[in-house]
């Protein structure tokens, strides 16, 4: 895969109006917060500054009008890691403004199967995660200009498909 010279950092910095997430994994719980999942695991409460830094980054870009919103991809029941991400994590990243959808495909087919996880910003920059089996991250391969005519008809058909976070995890939470 041909990657850009800029970086993810790069395009959080200087996107002007939106940044979108496919997430299609159900377990990441080796690639950030992993004390936090730890925590989640024993059942102790959510710290206080959990995401704390997330968060701020989201208000910085929510206050100047940018979209940052994402669709998880999911199937029933959910992993433990799914239980955490959403459950703490979504719920915390709204604060900051966030917006969240699911595309639960426990009684459908996965119209996304084969499309890996990406962020994709103002439809016009894009860049492909990588993972491993663990869901330990790997790095992201920053596409060069041009790349994201694909990853914007990805977006657009989840989230035809998705529900706000919201009503889902009012019917489906755990």
């Amino acid at each position: 895969m041909t990657s850009s010279s800029k970086t993810l950092g790069d395009l959080f910095d200087t996107f002007e109006r939106e940044a979108f997430r496919l997430e299609t994994l159900d377990d990441y719980s080796n690639s950030v917060n992993v004390d936090a999942y730890r925590t989640f695991l024993s059942g102790a409460p959510q710290p206080q500054d959990y995401n704390s830094r997330w968060v701020a980054e989201l208000r910085s870009h929510t206050s100047q009008g940018k979209r940052i919103y994402r669709v998880h991809i999911v199937t029933r029941p959910l992993t433990d890691y799914l239980k955490f991400e959403l459950g703490w994590g979504y719920q915390k990243n709204m604060s900051g403004g966030e917006e969240f959808f699911i595309l639960d495909v426990t009684e459908q087919p996965n119209p996304l199967a084969d499309v890996p996880d990406f962020w994709l910003f103002d439809a016009e920059s894009a860049a492909v995660m990588r993972y491993d089996d663990h869901g330990a991250f790997l790095g992201a391969d920053v596409l060069p200009p041009g790349r994201a005519t694909g990853f914007v008809a990805h977006r657009d058909k989840a989230l035809a498909r998705a529900v706000p976070f919201t009503d889902w995890w009012a019917k489906h939470g755990e």
